[in-house]
């Protein structure tokens, strides 16, 4: 048996069926089908295995002894990429048939790990300096988010970052700010700059009218209180905007 196989369990608690199984030996060809993706994987890297054997690599640990491909399967066909199913909301997760909280537990795993991995690049650097590390964690952790989001990143007079907030979350088109919140929290931090994060679900990071009035309107306040705004990030699917390269800041 391969060295990866999984440790023997006194049930195998397939998220399909309601009632745990008793165990018995899998069917050679489930064994010998994870056996040979791991094998790839483990000689090709991300590379070698599309979004679908990928799914199945992480499946395979909540669901022990039955065929996951086609709930890997579904979980493309409905959130569209791997990236969308590790960070879909977990009730939209359960609305999929055969995800319990085996499943959502391994993808959840898999999401958090990426987050703290794209945050640990950012963390004690310059965040001007960084500069694409930073857009690469934000887009990391907010660009396949299937409601709005708006974070603020507090930095500190060398611009190192002190903290990531969000300050609030919306529906699918808006998210309610409030600028005096944002001050009063950097005033809290003793920071000294700011940098606005929101993505668009739509996919396309153009800014609205609202988000250049509340753009502004944190602007203002930073001023009155001595505080820099470096830049508000638009997150899209598959790009940022940002308002100071476009001229809005």
């Amino acid at each position: 048996m391969s060295s990866f196989a999984e440790q023997p369990l006194p049930f195998d608690f397939d998220e399909a069926t309601p009632a745990p199984l008793p165990v018995g030996p899998r069917p050679s060809y489930i064994a010998d089908h994870r056996a040979r993706l791991r094998a790839r994987f483990m000689a090709g890297g991300a590379q070698a295995v599309p979004d679908y054997e990928m799914l199945e690599l992480v499946l395979f640990r909540a669901i022990p002894r039955r065929d996951v491909k086609p709930l890997a399967y579904d979980l493309l066909q409905t959130f569209g990429d791997f990236n969308r199913v590790i960070t879909a909301a977990e009730s939209r997760l359960r609305e999929v048939k055969g995800v319990g909280d085996a499943v959502i537990v391994e993808l959840k795993i898999i999401e958090a790990a990426a987050h703290r991995m794209a945050r640990a690049k950012v963390l004690n650097q310059n965040a001007i300096s960084s500069w694409d590390a930073l857009v690469d964690y934000c887009h990391t952790t907010m660009a396949h988010r299937e409601t709005e989001q708006f974070r603020v990143l507090y930095l500190d007079r060398k611009n190192m970052l002190i903290a990531d907030e969000e300050q609030a979350r919306g529906t699918v088109d808006h998210v309610p700010v409030y600028p005096r919140e944002v001050a009063k929290r950097a005033l809290e931090l003793n920071a000294s700059a700011l940098i606005l994060v929101h993505n668009h679900p739509s996919g396309d990071p153009t800014p609205s009218p609202s988000d250049i009035s509340m753009t502004q309107q944190i602007e203002a306040a930073c001023i009155a209180l001595g505080l820099s705004l470096h830049d508000h990030l638009i997150v899209g699917k598959s790009r940022e905007l940002s308002f100071k390269s476009e001229g809005y800041l």
